[in-house]
C-alpha cells in the first residue's frame, strides 16, 4: 500500500536520484525536482505530503520556496537539507513551519527514519480528527432531527457518503428543509472535518462575478486585477464546497464546474496553468435539475456528475411525526435565549401546528415557534399566540364536529354510526393525529381504532 505523496527537491542529480530509488522502494510516491521553480510548479499541481528541501538551489534560496509552500498548502510537512555548520538557518527554517532538518552528509537509514517519523506525525493529526469525527456522529448536529423512517434514511445516507473521499453530492428539496444542514453534516462526519468548509450561493452574484469568486484571478487579468486572488475553489482545498442554488449558475460557468469534477483541476481566471484540487463538491438546489436539464437550463453531464450521491430532503408536512418533537427544540432553544420556563404546547395549539401546510418547512416552523416564544407570557403556547393564517388553515382543514349536547334538536335522531364517526374523528382532533393516545381515550385498542377509521372513511 503507497505511503503518502513525497518530493524531494535537491540540485545535486545523484543525490536527487539515490533519494528518489530509496523512497520508491519504501512504496511513497515521489516526485523530484532540481530548482525552486519546478518544486513550486509541482507542489501547486499535485497533493504532496512530504517535502525534502535542500537549503541552497540554484534560482532560489530553499527558505523561500518553504515561505511559497506553506502559503499554498500550510500542511505539507517540510525536512530541510542543509550542508552549511552554521545552524541558524536550519533554525529559522524551523520557525517559519519546516518539521524537521537533516545535515549533510547523512546516512540514508537517517532520512528513512525522519521521513517515518513525519508520516507517523501526520498520521496521529489524523487520528485525531477521526476521533472527532467520532464524536460528531455520536452526537450529532440535533437540527437534523426526525424519528421518520425518512429522516432516518436520510441520516445513513449522510454517514455512508461522509466516508467517501470526494464523491460528489447533490442536495435536493423545497425552501426551508435543511440542506445546507445536511452539507454541514457530511462535511463534519468526513474525513476533510478539520479542513475549510467553503459555502457559496450562486443567485448572490452576477455570473461575471461568480467566475471570479470560485476561481479566483490572475494579477491583469482584468482591469480592477491588481494582485492575484484565489477563488474559494483554492480555498476549500483538501475540505468541502458547498454550491448553494446551483440551479443559478450560467451555462458558461457550468463547464467550468464540471472539469473539476471530473479531472479535480481549473484554472485562475486569466491564468495559463492548471492547479490540483482535492475538494468535495456538494451542491444544492431547490428546483427540479432534471427538468432544467429537459428544457435546455443546466447541462446534462453536469448533473450526472453532481447527483452520484442524490439526497432528496422530505418537505416537513410529509414528515408530520417530526413536527411536534422540533417545535419542542426549538422552544427549548427559546427558553434560553430569551430566559423563558415556556413547558410546552397546548392541544389546540398542537392541532393547529400540525394541519397548517408549512411552505417553508423547517426554517418556518423554527421562525414560528420563535414568535410564539416571545408573545407567550405564560407557561403553554396557546393558539392566541399563533399567526391567524395558521388558525385559519387548520380551521378550513378539519370537519367541524359538535357534542351530542349541541346537536340541533329539530335535526331528528343521527344514525349511532354516524355519532360514533363524529366521536373518533373529534378524538383524533384533539390529540393531533395520535392514535394511541385517541384509543385510550376512546377506551379501545389502537387496532381497533384503525378498523373504524377504514370503516368510516377517516384518513389514516
Amino acid at each position: 500500500m503507497q505511503k503518502g505523496n513525497l518530493l524531494i527537491v535537491e540540485d545535486n542529480s545523484d543525490l536527487r536520484q539515490t533519494l528518489v530509488d530509496v523512497f520508491e522502494k519504501e512504496n511513497y510516491k515521489v516526485s523530484s525536482a532540481e530548482t525552486a521553480h519546478d518544486a513550486q510548479v509541482i507542489v501547486r499541481k499535485g497533493l504532496i505530503d512530504l517535502m525534502l528541501l535542500d537549503l541552497k538551489l540554484p534560482d532560489e534560496s530553499g527558505l523561500k520556496v518553504l515561505e511559497t509552500v506553506k502559503d499554498i498548502d500550510p500542511d505539507i510537512l517540510v525536512i530541510m537539507i542543509t550542508a552549511e555548520t552554521d545552524v541558524q538557518p536550519a533554525v529559522n527554517a524551523m520557525k517559519k513551519g519546516a518539521y524537521d532538518y537533516l545535515m549533510k552528509p547523512f546516512e540514508l537509514a537517517e532520512v528513512k527514519m525522519n521521513v517515518a517519523k513525519a508520516f507517523e506525525t501526520r498520521s496521529l493529526k489524523q487520528e485525531v480528527s477521526r476521533l472527532k469525527r467520532q464524536q460528531l456522529s455520536e452526537y450529532p448536529d440535533w437540527e437534523i432531527y426526525g424519528a421518520s423512517k425518512a429522516m432516518s434514511e436520510l441520516k445513513e445516507v449522510i454517514q455512508m457518503v461522509a466516508e467517501t473521499p470526494r464523491t460528489p453530492v447533490l442536495i435536493q428539496g423545497e425552501s426551508g428543509t435543511g440542506k445546507e444542514l445536511v452539507a454541514n453534516a457530511i462535511h463534519n462526519w468526513s474525513r476533510r472535518a478539520e479542513k475549510p468548509l467553503i459555502k457559496l450561493n450562486c443567485a448572490a452574484f452576477p455570473e461575471h462575478l461568480l467566475e471570479s469568486e470560485l476561481f479566483g484571478h490572475e494579477k491583469g487579468a482584468f482591469t480592477d486585477a491588481k494582485a492575484l486572488r484565489k477563488g474559494l475553489f483554492e480555498m476549500a482545498h483538501k475540505g468541502t464546497i458547498f454550491l448553494d442554488e446551483i440551479s443559478s449558475m450560467s451555462p458558461s460557468l457550468q463547464p467550468k464546474l464540471l472539469r473539476i469534477l471530473e479531472s479535480q483541476t481549473f484554472r485562475r481566471v486569466g491564468g495559463m496553468q492548471d492547479i490540483q484540487l482535492d475538494i468535495r463538491i456538494v451542491a444544492a438546489s431547490n428546483r427540479d435539475l432534471d427538468e432544467m436539464v429537459q428544457n435546455k437550463e443546466f447541462r446534462e453531464d453536469l448533473l450526472y456528475r453532481l447527483k452520484v450521491i442524490d439526497i432528496q430532503i422530505p418537505a416537513l408536512r410529509d414528515r408530520l411525526v417530526d413536527l411536534i418533537p422540533l417545535a419542542h427544540i426549538f422552544l427549548d432553544r427559546n427558553n434560553k435565549e430569551f430566559g423563558k420556563q415556556i413547558e410546552g404546547i397546548t392541544e389546540e395549539a398542537k392541532h393547529i401546528l400540525m394541519h397548517y401546510k408549512w411552505p417553508g418547512n423547517v426554517r418556518e416552523l423554527k421562525n414560528m415557534i420563535e414568535r410564539a416564544a416571545i408573545l407567550c407570557k405564560g407557561n403553554m403556547i396557546m393558539p392566541l399566540h399563533l399567526p391567524v393564517e395558521l388558525r385559519r388553515q387548520a380551521s378550513d382543514a378539519t370537519t367541524p364536529t359538535k357534542p351530542l349536547d349541541e346537536v340541533a334538536p329539530n335535526s331528528g335522531p343521527a344514525p349511532l354510526s354516524e355519532m360514533e364517526k363524529r366521536h373518533i374523528v373529534h378524538t383524533l382532533n384533539f390529540f393531533s393525529g395520535n392514535k394511541s393516545r385517541s384509543a385510550r381515550e376512546l377506551g379501545i385498542s389502537r387496532s381497533t381504532l384503525r378498523e373504524k377509521m377504514k370503516l368510516y372513511g377517516i384518513p389514516m
